[in-house]
């Protein structure tokens, strides 16, 4: 996969937010939303290449909460933590079921289909308490990537904490199959703060940069650092968008992860952290227009991991 084109990346950009922007309505009206009525609208796109430089395009500093694209971090953590132990508590397998089902709990006895549905998250994030980590280990781990602070959604605090009886019988469920190790309200407080972190498209495509760093160059630490690489884009591309990761990937052909609060990060590998935002979601919890620019970027590029699309011809 080349890195060609970066240097257009700046108008590609523009042409794409203003695509968008102009047929917003139209794009939304044409998917299966996950709420009707919604005023369309509106959107931002980030680039951040492997060489830390930044391209944006529409609503690129508008801050909106992480929500689920915070388990990537979450998980990165735990691999370094503890490597492969992890995945004796949790699969790597797509659930096709939506990411707050408690059904296919049942089918696994507690053992969650994979990191990024919820009970998948909760079980990572009790596997990160375990290891010794801190409550705010994945603000950490964002505000050294940026290397600034970053805030927190209120909002997002105030409604897990009032709201999560769902995660919280997830929670029960997997203790009585004895796959929960700390205490469940220590469980749901790191949990929300992860989920609350907030960021713009620019701050997350450069926090999430150091995932398009693929290739090994040096010595045994460099290779584990790749390698939890690689481990975390396969599963974002294999399970990052729930039960419409296949679709996904069909039209994007990027490792991705979304987030119910509009984002969508999705990766390069060796060329660049792309991060997008729009706050109407279908009805597998993906951001509309996010989903739809990601599409046209990967047309403008050709960066699909499967390699470029055919060229289109006229009939």
């Amino acid at each position: 996969m080349s890195s060609s084109g970066t240097s257009d990346l700046g108008s590609i950009l523009e042409e794409i937010a203003a695509e968008i922007s102009a047929h917003a309505a139209e794009i939304e009206a044409s998917a299966d939303a996950k709420e009707s009525g919604l005023e369309p609208g509106p959107f931002g796109i980030a680039v951040t290449t492997i060489d830390g430089e930044t391209f944006c395009g529409g609503r690129a500093d508008t801050p909106f909460p992480l929500q689920s694209i915070a388990k990537v971090f979450t998980l990165e953590i735990v691999l370094c933590a503890m490597g492969e132990q992890i995945f004796k508590r949790v699969g790597r397998e797509p659930s096709g079921d939506p990411f707050n089902s408690i059904i296919d709990l049942e089918r696994t006895r507690g053992i969650p289909r994979n990191p990024f549905v919820n009970a998948g998250a909760l079980v990572t994030v009790d596997a990160m308490i375990e290891a010794g980590c801190a409550r705010g280990a994945v603000t950490d781990l964002v505000k050294r990537e940026l290397g600034r602070n970053v805030s927190l959604d209120r909002a997002v605090l105030a409604s897990e904490d009032e709201g999560g009886d769902l995660n919280r019988a997830m929670l029960s469920f997997m203790r009585h199959h004895d796959n929960l190790r700390s205490k469940p309200d220590d469980v749901m407080s790191a949990y929300v703060r992860q989920c609350a972190i907030s960021l713009d498209v620019a701050e997350l495509s450069q926090a999430s940069l150091f995932l398009a760093r693929t290739r090994r160059d040096g010595g045994t630490e460099d290779c584990q650092r790749a390698m939890r690489m690689r481990k975390l884009l396969a599963l974002m591309m294999t399970c990052g968008h729930y039960d419409g990761s296949g679709d996904f990937a069909l039209r994007v052909g990027l490792p991705a992860k979304s987030g119910v609060g509009g984002g969508i990060l999705a990766v390069v590998p060796e060329v660049a952290s792309i991060a997008v935002w729009s706050p109407n979601l279908d009805q597998h919890g993906n951001s509309i227009l996010g989903v739809r620019a990601l599409e046209m970027l990967v047309h403008h590029t050709g960066w699909s991991v499967f390699g470029p699309p055919a060229p289109r011809h006229n009939s």
